[in-house]
This record gives C-alpha cells, sequence and structure tokens, in this order.
C-alpha cells in the first residue's frame, strides 16, 4: 500500500495513458436513451429574502484581504477578487463602501472555494450535484465570521478535504514559477476537486476516467481497484454521480437504438415487437458468453444511462489507452468487486456468486445499503512522497476550457453567490 492509500484513485496502473485507439465496440450506454443537454451551473439567485447588512469592521476586512493576496496557493488568481478595491474601502472613510466591497469579495471567494471557479459549459459534460454551499448560507456564515473574527478559518473550512486535493497543494507550492505547464495542470485539477461534494461518504466508488482506473474507497482507505474501459472519444463518458443499489447477474443487453443497425438480422439477438403493429422496436441480447455486458452489470439509475459492468473482452484490459466504449465504464475483475459490494449483506459469497453465474439466469442482488459512486476527469494527481504529479492524457480535450475559465480576466469564470447546481 503507497504511504497514502488514496493515491491510486487518480494515478492508476501506468503513469502516462498514451492516444486513446481509434476502435469502438457496441456495448455502451450514453446514446441507450436521449440525455438532456448538460445542465451546467444554472443562473445563481439571490437569497430568498433580502439578507440583512453585514457590517464589517476594518480588522475582518484586512483578514479577508490577507486571504485573497494569497489565494493562489489554492491555485486560484488574487486579481479575479479585486483585492485593490478590498484594500482602497479599508483605507478610506466610508463604511457603506467598505460593507459594499468586503460583502461582495467574501461572496465571490466563498462560492470559489466551496464550488469552483469554473462553472458553466466550462465543465464539459458534467453531471456532479455539489450542495455543499447556497447564497442563503453564505451569508449567515459571512455573518457569524465577522461577528467572530475567524475569516481566515471560515473560507479555509470551505475547501476540499480529500488528501489528494492537499498534496497537489503542495506540489503547486513547490513548482518553479517558470514551469508554466505543470501549474497550469495542477490549477486545473484542484478546482476539479472543488466540483465534487467536500464529503464523498464513508464508502464509495470512484472512477478516474483519464487513468482508466475504478476503486472502492472505504474510511477513507482503498480497498480495491480495478482497471477500467471507458468511452471513446467520440463516445465520452460523462462526469456524473448516481448511487449503486445492487448488481445483476447474467444480464440482457437492451441494444441502443444508435446502433440497431449493426445488430439487426444477427444471430444471438432478439427483436421486440410492437404489440399492436409488429414493428420491431429494439433489439435485446440475451445473456451468455457473447453478451456485451459480460456477467455483471452494477444498478446505477442515471439519466445518462451509464453503468460499471462486465466486458466478452477482456483482452482491452491489458492496453495502456482504454478508450473504447460507447460510454460505460467496463471494470476488471468486476464479479470480484461486486463481492466486495455485497458483503455486508451476509447473502452472497464467492461461492454463491459463481454458482449464480454459472446457472446462467437473470439474478438481481440488492446491497445492504446504496453505494455512491463518482463518475470523474482528472487529468494529474500528486506523488504525495516525491512532491511531484503524474500526468494523465486528456483524452477528452477537456483541459484547456476549464484553464481557459481559470484565467478569464472577464470574469466568466466564478460567481458571486453559490448555487448548488454544478
Amino acid at each position: 500500500m503507497h504511504k497514502y492509500s488514496y493515491l491510486p484513485l487518480v494515478l492508476g496502473l501506468s503513469a502516462v495513458a498514451a492516444s486513446a485507439g481509434a476502435q469502438t465496440d457496441a456495448v455502451g450506454a450514453s446514446q441507450l436513451q436521449p440525455v438532456a443537454p448538460p445542465q451546467q451551473t444554472a443562473p445563481l439567485q439571490a437569497p430568498p429574502v433580502a439578507p440583512p447588512t453585514v457590517q464589517w469592521n476594518r480588522a475582518a476586512a484586512a483578514d479577508l484581504l490577507a486571504y485573497v493576496e494569497r489565494i493562489g496557493e489554492e491555485g486560484l488568481d488574487p486579481a479575479d477578487y479585486a483585492p485593490e478595491r478590498l484594500r482602497e474601502a479599508i483605507a478610506g472613510r466610508s463604511s457603506d463602501q467598505l460593507n459594499s466591497v468586503a460583502t461582495e469579495t467574501f461572496l465571490r471567494v466563498s462560492s470559489d472555494i466551496a464550488l469552483g471557479h469554473v462553472r458553466g459549459d466550462a465543465r464539459m459534460n458534467w453531471y456532479i450535484n455539489d450542495t455543499d454551499l447556497n447564497g442563503g448560507e453564505q451569508y449567515a456564515m459571512m455573518q457569524r465570521a465577522v461577528r467572530d473574527n475567524s475569516i481566515r478559518d471560515t473560507l479555509t473550512a470551505l475547501l476540499p478535504t480529500h488528501p489528494q486535493y492537499n498534496e497537489l497543494k503542495s506540489v503547486l507550492a513547490d513548482t518553479p514559477k517558470s514551469d508554466k505547464a505543470k501549474i497550469e495542470k495542477i490549477r486545473t485539477n484542484m478546482d476539479r476537486w472543488r466540483w465534487l461534494p467536500r464529503d464523498l461518504g464513508k464508502k464509495y466508488v470512484i472512477v478516474n476516467v483519464p487513468a482508466y482506473m475504478v476503486a472502492l474507497v472505504e474510511d477513507g482507505r482503498v480497498v480495491a481497484r480495478r482497471r477500467a474501459v471507458a468511452g471513446a472519444v467520440k463516445t465520452a463518458t460523462p462526469q456524473l454521480d448516481a448511487k449503486i443499489t445492487g448488481v445483476i447477474f447474467n444480464p440482457w443487453w437492451e441494444v441502443p437504438a444508435s446502433i440497431s443497425d449493426e445488430v439487426r438480422g444477427k444471430k444471438g439477438y432478439v427483436a421486440v415487437k410492437d404489440e399492436a403493429t409488429g414493428k420491431v422496436i429494439r433489439y435485446r441480447q440475451p445473456p451468455g458468453p457473447s453478451n456485451a455486458l459480460g456477467r455483471l452489470k452494477m444498478v446505477m439509475g442515471n439519466p445518462h444511462a451509464i453503468y460499471l459492468h462486465d466486458t466478452n473482452a477482456k483482452g482491452l484490459f491489458d492496453k495502456q489507452a482504454r478508450a473504447y466504449s460507447h460510454g460505460c465504464i467496463r471494470t476488471e475483475d468486476v464479479l470480484g468487486f461486486a463481492e466486495l459490494l455485497l458483503q455486508p449483506t451476509g447473502k452472497w459469497d464467492h461461492a454463491t456468486i459463481q454458482q449464480t453465474v454459472a446457472s446462467g439466469k437473470t439474478v438481481k442482488a440488492d446491497l445492504a445499503e446504496p453505494v455512491p459512486v463518482y463518475i470523474t476527469y482528472f487529468t494529474a494527481a500528486a506523488i504525495a512522497d516525491k512532491k511531484e504529479i503524474v500526468s494523465y492524457k486528456d483524452i477528452y480535450s477537456r483541459d484547456t476550457p476549464v484553464l481557459t475559465a481559470l484565467n478569464d480576466r472577464a470574469g466568466k469564470g466564478g460567481a458571486t453567490l453559490a448555487s448548488a447546481s454544478k
């Protein structure tokens, strides 16, 4: 086990992933049903009632200014928070001006460090819900921070708690200013950590697509990890959260409508017809050795029909670049992985699972409790004991929009009031 047990989540099994192959197969989910356009950050809404005026004192405002001046440690740019305006307000005589400028600064800073500076379309294919902060909470929090002289502690408490964020921050501090490419890579991925909920759960599954890796985490420790096959470039895997509620042994594969022509007339597929017209409306593939889902599919309802499953093309796990699916996450040794998830039920030991699979019958097994799953996209991870990072190929070209938003002087990146949307 590595010194930091979380490290395999983002490191994967290889240091730098090579370019993805062009060949894809029919397995997948992103095209199984129409998916609504990405619901990125919704328009930020003011609190439902007019917030009381916060009376800032100059000591509290000075603490806020000091935080802004050092916010580069978090991979953010102090210039985004207009420190010169706050400095002038502190030096001036107008209490109203101080209250206005300090309030606006606090709201913008707290929003960015809690939910991420990058918003909207720059978060390509992002569907993870983060409810860490909302506009109403911000005002109450700001009042307490001013009253208790706890500006820095209050803001620091909003930062991500995952060890990987702090390790990236540490590497950033040790990186020479001349190494701009490395700095940009670190800043991009630090902001992605801010997009996630601070509390991922006591037990959860996390997928890092660029690393082609699936991991099960419990009590902050990686208890299992598996290599994965992710979506091809043309059918990129979205970033989403869901809950794994069970598994299906020997599943049927519901063929996506987008590739029905590829299976029409082929042996081994069952046509489903409209009872009234007799017209074929879709195709299904029954369980068996050639089934595209393999021997197991995890039940994790989401509007994109993305799930973790087995595969009959296990040779792909031996490749370094593994972007071949239509969006789903094919998971190596998924039966063993499922066994770990089912263990708390006391009903599904290794022998029972093997017998169920061998029967060829489609059987659903429920987990004792739902387990959160996060499908993420990190192109860099920190190596704690080396003060270094390992980079992964940006297979879906998602880094550039994020970095552009981080560096946008027009202010399109961050927002003043927090929202619970993505």
